[in-house]
């Protein structure tokens, strides 16, 4: 599918897909553009057809040119702040995928924190020219590390937040954890609520959410006695992968607060590999994320 930002605009040019088809069944039934934002296209005559403003009802030819104003000038919503080295994974006109380090928040939990990879984001933003809110389509917590997306307008932000919520996006996490699994896969499904006496702690609960994750043995360290997994979210409750695991006696290594021993630095969990189709292109995006660990605590692995 051919795409072009130009300006504040983005041009695409009509799939043969989409012949016969409405400027409103685009917006509404294959991008389900949000009602708020369908209102504030409409209002500023916000889509054209070949350069001109048409109805919405007009039908589309293969090779139309349709242009959406999508790019507007924002605020970032966080303060901007240089972070060496930030270890960008995927970027077009739409989206960033990056590689989070350890010790460092997805975004801010407090007015004016800093520090977090949202700050690393807007400044990069910043001196890229690009004027628009940092917006996480997903989290890692503090001390976990790999991949996550940043969507850079409304549109695909919307529109990458369904596909979350319908499991179309695919993460994969790897773990190191106590003990040897002897099962070579598995699938752990336990709701997770609130640790009533620890404000941040989760717990598997039969009044929590329903929660699912999938675990598969890649290595064995009969030496450290330790195993490590590889995991995928059906579900994406908070510190999922960690309470599972916990629950089903093999903690994370480094995870303190669910068990696990302090013989690294922080949990041993890194969001490895990210896959999803591109909201617009629908090109499939496969990003890998490398450790970055100093000093490194996934050593000697295979994957």
């Amino acid at each position: 599918m051919l795409t072009k930002r130009v300006g504040e605009w983005f041009e695409i040019q009509v799939p043969k897909d989409w012949a016969g088809k409405t400027i409103e069944d685009v917006l509404k039934n294959i991008w389900s553009v949000p009602k708020q934002m369908l209102h504030q296209l409409r209002m500023e005559q916000g889509v054209k057809l070949k350069g001109e403003a048409k109805p919405w009802s007009t039908t589309l030819t293969h090779n139309d040119k349709l242009q959406v104003h999508l790019f507007r000038d924002e605020d970032f919503g966080v303060q901007p702040e240089y972070v060496p080295d930030l270890h960008i994974l995927f970027e077009d006109d739409h989206l960033l995928i990056v590689n989070k380090p350890p010790g460092m928040d997805t975004h801010p939990n407090e007015e004016g924190q800093l520090g977090t990879l949202a700050n690393a984001v807007a400044y990069h933003f910043q001196m890229n020219g690009v004027q628009t809110k940092v917006r996480h389509i997903h989290r890692l917590d503090h001390d976990t590390t790999g991949a996550v997306i940043f969507a850079k307008h409304k549109l695909a932000s919307a529109i990458l937040d369904r596909r979350l919520e319908k499991r179309e996006i695919k993460r994969t996490y790897l773990a190191l954890v106590h003990g040897i699994i002897k099962q070579k896969m598995g699938t752990i499904e336990a709701a997770i609520g609130r640790d009533r006496h620890h404000p941040t702690r989760r717990r598997v609960s039969p009044t929590g959410q329903k929660a699912i994750t999938t675990f598969k043995v890649l290595q064995t360290l009969p030496n450290k006695k330790m195993t490590l997994v590889e995991l995928e979210l059906l579900t994406g409750r908070t510190h999922q992968i960690r309470v599972h695991m916990s629950h089903f006696g093999h903690p994370l290594v480094g995870d303190s607060l669910y068990g696990g021993q302090l013989i690294v630095q922080r949990q041993a969990l890194h969001a490895a590999r990210i896959r999803l189709e591109h909201p617009f292109t629908n090109e499939k995006i496969m990003c890998e994320a490398p450790f970055l660990d100093s000093p490194p605590i996934f050593e000697k692995i295979v994957v």
